[in-house]
């Protein structure tokens, strides 16, 4: 059946006063002025209309009734929004980002929400825009915030590394929202990152005992966490959720990839679930806590936080070079292919590898290896630490609730 024309007519002031209503809204095309129409509803209303195409979808251009806006005036405006078309421009998408992004608080806020969802980092994320961002963006409407305000805030972050990861969590709020086509420009486009080197900070045998000795002074809960880092080799993030739960009576720490709300566990970065195995200096640090539950508990009632200051207040004690509490699981990784046993084994220890068939078999096939490699690591920073001592153990057992 073909396609019924469009009403197109010579719009004036009689065809506007003749038109009525009908059961479903309809439109008038005027023939003088492109992409102008009258949408009458059922109702009677009537308002102008400025029709277009988007990438081959038809986009609607709310003008005003018709008895608020004369012809004339509704022409006019049709060809502005026409020339904007001509030039590449999506107005309909321009104002719905107007009047639905509000300002950049709201824009971070909504973005959050969508953050909360998709991306496990969004906490240190969301630090960095309540501390770089929000004090100077929180009221300005996200279509003001120009390059030029990027690189000021980039300028006034000494630390290159930081600004980097303030710049990319702006970056990250606008690209999200040019998808939401709630902002059209993302200003943070164009804007050069700090150069910076890559850090492969490791720490040296001679400097193992001073940092052991020195996390006496970070405070008992974050001395003891970064020294199980140090020990297991696991993320400082994963290691500061720590649970007895998680701990079996043989020694061996199974971490879900998954998060545990009940337990405030957060799951492992690659959802994967993790297994490994608590060398006896480890165990025995446990064993000196007799505690239930989250380990490392901060002065709120949760998993500690501050690692990253202390490891900073350690190192200007100790007058040495920026180490953080990543570098104690990189010392532990390196440490593991130093003694031989090979970078695969260092990845299967920190849980590195890329998902495969091999995943379902490691918890148990490499689990004497595995085993193995951390009591040798663990006896290889202790021989370091206590100058050739023996460690005593007390085996890990669960204190009674």
């Amino acid at each position: 059946m073909p396609r019924k024309p469009p009403n197109k007519v010579k719009l004036n002031e009689l065809t506007l006063k003749r038109l009525k209503p009908k059961a479903k809204p309809y439109l008038i095309w005027d023939t003088l002025q492109h992409g102008l129409a009258v949408q009458v509803q059922p109702s009677g209303n009537a308002a102008w209309k400025c029709i277009y195409s988007r990438h081959g979808r038809p986009r609607w251009f709310h003008i005003g009734r018709t008895d608020a806006i004369g012809l004339a005036a509704a022409r006019l405006l049709a060809a502005k929004v026409m020339v904007q078309v001509a030039e590449g421009k999506d107005p309909q998408a321009d104002r719905k980002a107007e009047r639905t992004s509000g300002t950049f608080g709201e824009l971070a806020d909504r973005y959050l929400d969508h953050a909360k969802k998709k991306n496990k980092s969004w906490k240190q994320a969301d630090k960095l825009v309540q501390r770089y961002l929000l004090p100077r963006w929180s009221k300005l409407p996200p279509a003001d915030i120009a390059r030029s305000d990027v690189k000021t805030m980039m300028a006034r972050i000494a630390a290159p590394i930081l600004a980097n990861q303030v710049l990319a969590a702006a970056s990250s709020i606008f690209t999200w929202a040019i998808r939401e086509e709630l902002v059209k420009i993302n200003p943070c486009v164009g804007v050069e990152r700090n150069a910076t080197t890559e850090r492969e900070r490791i720490l040296s045998d001679a400097e193992l005992k001073k940092f052991w000795l020195a996390f006496d002074d970070a405070g008992l809960v974050e001395g003891t966490a970064l020294r199980m880092v140090l020990l297991t080799g696991q993320r400082p993030g994963e290691v500061v959720h720590m649970r007895t739960e998680h701990i079996d009576e043989d020694g061996w720490w199974t971490m879900p990839g998954k998060p545990v709300p009940a337990l405030h566990w957060p799951g492992t970065k690659n959802e994967k679930t993790h297994r490994i195995w608590l060398p006896k200096a480890a165990q025995q640090i446990i064993a000196d806590m007799e505690t239930s539950g989250l380990l490392f508990v901060g002065s709120r009632g949760v998993a500690v936080t501050g690692l990253d200051k202390a490891m900073r207040a350690i190192c200007k004690k100790l007058g040495v070079e920026r180490a953080t509490p990543h570098d104690l699981r990189r010392t532990h990784g390196s440490t593991v292919t130093g003694l031989g046993f090979g970078r695969d084994a260092m990845n299967r220890i920190q849980n590195h590898r890329e998902g495969s068939i091999a995943d379902v078999y490691d918890r148990f096939e490499y689990a004497e290896e595995n085993k193995r490699i951390m009591e040798s690591v663990a006896a290889r920073f202790m021989s370091l630490i206590d100058g050739g001592g023996a460690v005593n153990v007390v085996a890990f057992s669960k204190p009674a609730k």
